[in-house]
Formats: structure tokens, C-alpha cells, sequence
């Protein structure tokens, strides 16, 4: 197969679209034929193989659905044994290479997957697809040109975006900035600054990463806007007016430098839970909106959002996709005896929410794996782009699900919406349940920027936001009277003093940051044994009356 790249050069743009998008135009019933030949595919691979025959119990389907009654849903530690110790011997397929999650379970450090090489090749053109479908205005639009730069602020191999940037990298379009091969042995930070550097040099038409990192990064490249060094810059004029340009819009618009008054930028690909809390920023920064895929390090890519930027769009050929209603999900986590109902991609229903169930294709490892992750599904078909598939969007972590007396149950997006919604600044965040005086109690404890508020004004704003955000929410104070969140301010800096510690420790980069949901004891006590933080006097509309110094 011809390599996008050379494609492109012949000008068979409408070969490179087919190839990345074309799946957008099937419909659902070729769709699922696709899932089922491929599913009978990875059956008789399974059948040869020992992990298979476990995972099976010995069972030798010949249908679909004599697969789907007798095989057992499984989890990760089903496959321990064997994907721990990285055992080759004993899988459905030869692995190219191994990749690992970031192991918050916290049964292990990592859980190691296997990617064989077929799925390593199946997976480059869904990558495309995303940089295709975020830049396009329509169908068989494709704005790719060959030696775009992307700048390169990915988590590198073991990680699915590390690998995926070198899938992407294999075909001959896309140059990283920094160069891949060394992007890949360096600290974020440095690669970042480097990549900056690169770009403001070279240009830059992508960007791509985790939704907070993305306006992180703009963030600090407006805090540095006076402080370039225009020396180096001098003999190349075509780069110091890039930079003049820019620097003039954003003087004329009365505002720091943004990184879309220096680069026009064709695409940005985004990922993370909070994809959809910062959309609205990304935008703003950087000038165009992000396109969103929903991924994993057991699934490789499961579904691409199109150039609506709304729902995304389930890829049929990676993994034979099933589906367990939310209830049934809960129910049978906390009762393991039963068994829930599970279903296809064609008997789902829209405005649902459903825990994915992935048996890979081409010799993966994993079978009815259950991904923890709850999507909702949005549409059953895209009538405004006339796509014939259900459309879905990233609801939550099974686990992150913060149950209010069986009243609401609010999800990690909900509850950052909420902190962005109510304009405190902040830094960092993480909320979880504790039981106080007998009652159940969400409590954040979060960082803020600046200086600091009344916690009791931080309280009520976050409060009021999430009224707003979720109805049952809003009924726990209207009609039973119950006001679940407690806030408790934490010094500046902590966050960060975390990830130092966890870095001197030798941690990986999973395990640097605190999660935003549930984290545990031992976390909490860090944060809070830094000492408490000043709070300044507040007015009557709760702002505060002077500066407080940070650090004391």
C-alpha cells in the first residue's frame, strides 16, 4: 500500500480521503458486516492460542452470537498473568511492540497491551483522519500538505500517543518539532520550549495533545511574549515578520500575544476527559476548534469526531465494539454474580449512556474487554452530515462517578465545568467523597492563583455552578435540603510540589499528577501538610479587600 505521503505528492487527494474517512459513509448494516468478518477473523486466532482458550474456557465458537453467549466479559486482571510479564508466547498474535496505560486502578503500576504489527498499520490512517477531519470544511476536503510541522507535545512511547506519533511520522507527511527521534528522549518542558523555538523558525500547521496541556501551553507562551530574544532572528527575515505581525495584532487588540496572531494554524487534535470543558479556550488561543478522538491504550482509536466538532463517529475495522447499559454496568460492579446485559452498536439508543466492551482485531490480546469508560451516545445517525452511524461522546470513568445519595451522580467533566464556569483562577484541583459527622460530603480541595478568596465565596461560586450543570444536583438543596460540597484552600505551589516529589521518586509520567477524582489518603495528607493558607478579609460581594502574600 502506498504511503499517504507519496499520494499526496501525486495530488490523489480523493484516494488519501477515501483511505482516512471513508468509513463515515457506511452504512450502519455495512458496518457491522465489517465488525462481524473481523470479529470471525480474531475468533480462529483466538481458537490457536493459550491466552485465547483461557479467556474462551476452552469454548470454540462458530457464530458471532455463540461468541457473544458463552465467552465471558473480561477485565485486566484476567490477562495479568500473561501481559505483565509480557509473555509472547502464549497471545493471538506476534507483538510489534508493547504500550501500557497509566495503571489507575491501582492494582498495578501499568497494564501492559501488546500491539501487533497488522494493528500497528490498521491504526496510521484513523490517525489521519483526525488531523483531516479537523481542518476540513466537507466531504473529500483535505488540507494536508506534505512536510507540515506539527509540534510534538505528545506523551512518548510506551504511550498510545507516542506511538501514534510515530505511526503518523511513517507516512511521510508530517515533520515533529522537535525532529520525533529526539522529541522522544526529552523532558516535556525542554520539548516544548524547543518545539516553540523550531516553530517561530520554521512554521508550525498542527498541534496536538492533552486538552489542559494545550491551553497550558498557550498560557506560558503569553506570559513569555516580552521576553524573546530577536536577536537570533535577525537574518531571517521572513521569521521576524512573523513575529512583528503577530506581536501587532495582539497590540492592537489590547491583549497578551496568543499563539494564533503568530502561526495559522490548519488543525488541532485534542484528548483528555476535559476536551470539552476547555474547547471554548483552545479556540480562543489558538484560532481554530479542536477536533476530538476517543481512544485507549486496550483499543488503539475507537471513535473520531468530524468537522460538526459534535459528536464522534465509531471506526468499524480496530475493534468489534459492544455495549452495556449504564444500570446493568453499576449493578454488576457491585454485584460480580450478575450478568449484564450487553449490546451492539445497532440496538443502542440515543441519549443513553453505555460502558464500552472491545475485543481487539488482528491478533490482539484483549476479548470482551470491559474498558470501564461510560460513553453516551448522542445520535444514532448525524443527519446534518448524513453519517449513518450513532454518534457518541466521552461521558465518564466508571470509577469517576461521584454518587450523591443515590440523588446524582456527577462526572469529572461536570465538576471541572463548574470550576472553570465560576472564573476562579486556579491551578490545580481534586475532589472526592468523605464521609463528615455521618453525612457524605464531596470535597474539593483546590489551588488557586493570585492571592485568595474567602473558601467559603470559592464554595458557594462552585455551588452555584454546578446547580446550573446538573438539575439533580440542584433538587439536592431545593427538595432535600442537602449542600454536598465543602472546599478546602490549598498553599500554591502544592500541586507542583507533588510532581517534584513524584519525579525525584522515579515515578512515570501517569503517576506524576494527582487525579482530579477519588485520590487517595496518603495524597490528601500531602497536600495538606504544607500548613493552611492565608485568606484575606472578603466584602460583601466576597471578593477580597487587599493582597495577601503567597507563600507564607
Amino acid at each position: 500500500m502506498n504511503k499517504l505521503g507519496d499520494l499526496l505528492a501525486q495530488g490523489k487527494t480523493d484516494e488519501v480521503w477515501q483511505r482516512c474517512c471513508g468509513f463515515i459513509d457506511l452504512g450502519l448494516d455495512e458496518f457491522m458486516k465489517i465488525q462481524k468478518r473481523l470479529l470471525m477473523e480474531q475468533i480462529e486466532l483466538l481458537k490457536r492460542c493459550e491466552l485465547g482458550n483461557y479467556i474462551m474456557r476452552g469454548i470454540k465458537p462458530a457464530t458471532v452470537e455463540e461468541f457473544r453467549e458463552t465467552v465471558p466479559l473480561t477485565t485486566y486482571k484476567d490477562y495479568a498473568p500473561y501481559l505483565l510479564r509480557r509473555r509472547k508466547d502464549v497471545l493471538p498474535g506476534k507483538p510489534l511492540t508493547w504500550i501500557h496505560t497509566s495503571g489507575r486502578s491501582g492494582e498495578y503500576p501499568f497494564k501492559w497491551v501488546p500491539v501487533t504489527k497488522r494493528q500497528y498499520e490498521e491504526m496510521g490512517d484513523p490517525f489521519y483522519s483526525t488531523l483531516i477531519f479537523g481542518s476540513c470544511r466537507d466531504r473529500g476536503d483535505v488540507r494536508l500538505k506534505k512536510n507540515d510541522k506539527l509540534l510534538y507535545a505528545l506523551a512518548p512511547s510506551p504511550y498510545l500517543t507516542g506511538m501514534g506519533g510515530r505511526r503518523i511520522h511513517e507516512e511521510g507527511i508530517i515533520e515533529f518539532l522537535p525532529p520525533i527521534d529526539e522529541a522522544e528522549g526529552m523532558e516535556f518542558a525542554d520539548r516544548i520550549q524547543e518545539g516553540f523555538r523550531l516553530a517561530l523558525l520554521e512554521g508550525m500547521e498542527w498541534f496536538g495533545g492533552l486538552s489542559s496541556v494545550l491551553v497550558a501551553v498557550a498560557d506560558r507562551f503569553s506570559q513569555g511574549d516580552g521576553n524573546i530574544d530577536v536577536k537570533p532572528l535577525l537574518r531571517r527575515p521572513r521569521t521576524l515578520l512573523r513575529l512583528v505581525k503577530g506581536l501587532l495584532r495582539s497590540k492592537l487588540a489590547r491583549r497578551p500575544l496568543l499563539p494564533r496572531d503568530i502561526w495559522k494554524i490548519k488543525g488541532i487534535l485534542a484528548s483528555g476527559t476535559d476536551t470539552q470543558v476547555f474547547r471554548d479556550k483552545i479556540k480562543d488561543k489558538w484560532g481554530v476548534n479542536p477536533v476530538e478522538a476517543y481512544g485507549c491504550t486496550e483499543g488503539l482509536l475507537i471513535a473520531i469526531q468530524t468537522w460538526d466538532f459534535r459528536g464522534m463517529t465509531f471506526i468499524p475495522n480496530l475493534n468489534f465494539l459492544e455495549f452495556i447499559p449504564e444500570e446493568d454496568s453499576r449493578k454488576s460492579r457491585e454485584d460480580p454474580s450478575m450478568k449484564p446485559r450487553v449490546l451492539l452498536l445497532d440496538e443502542v439508543e440515543a441519549n443513553h449512556n453505555y460502558e464500552m466492551v472491545i475485543t481487539n482485531f488482528y491478533g490482539g490480546a484483549l476479548t470482551r474487554y470491559r474498558l470501564g469508560d461510560l460513553i453516551q451516545i448522542t445520535e444514532l445517525r448525524n443527519d446534518r452530515l448524513d453519517i449513518d452511524i450513532p454518534q457518541m461522546e466521552f461521558h465518564a470513568r466508571g470509577d469517576d462517578v461521584i454518587d450523591i445519595a443515590g440523588f446524582t451522580r456527577l462526572t469529572e467533566r461536570v465538576i471541572w465545568k463548574a470550576i472553570e464556569n465560576s472564573e476562579l483562577a486556579y491551578s490545580d484541583w481534586t475532589l472526592r467523597k468523605e464521609e463528615v459527622k455521618g453525612k457524605t460530603m464531596m470535597h474539593l480541595y483546590i489551588e488557586l492563583k493570585n492571592g485568595y478568596f474567602a473558601p467559603e465565596y470559592v464554595r458557594r461560586c462552585i455551588h452555584e455552578e454546578l446547580k446550573k450543570l446538573d438539575q439533580p444536583y440542584a433538587e439536592l438543596e431545593s427538595f432535600v435540603a442537602i449542600d454536598p460540597l465543602q472546599v478546602t484552600l490549598l498553599p500554591q505551589g502544592v500541586f507542583q510540589n507533588y510532581m517534584l516529589k513524584q519525579k525525584e521518586a522515579g515515578a512515570d509520567l501517569a503517576h506524576l499528577k494527582i487525579p482530579h477524582i477519588n485520590p487517595s489518603g496518603k495524597m490528601i495528607e500531602f497536600l495538606l501538610a504544607t500548613g493552611k493558607v492565608p485568606v484575606a478579609p472578603v466584602n460583601r460581594r466576597g471578593r477580597r479587600r487587599s493582597r495577601v502574600p503567597t507563600g507564607s
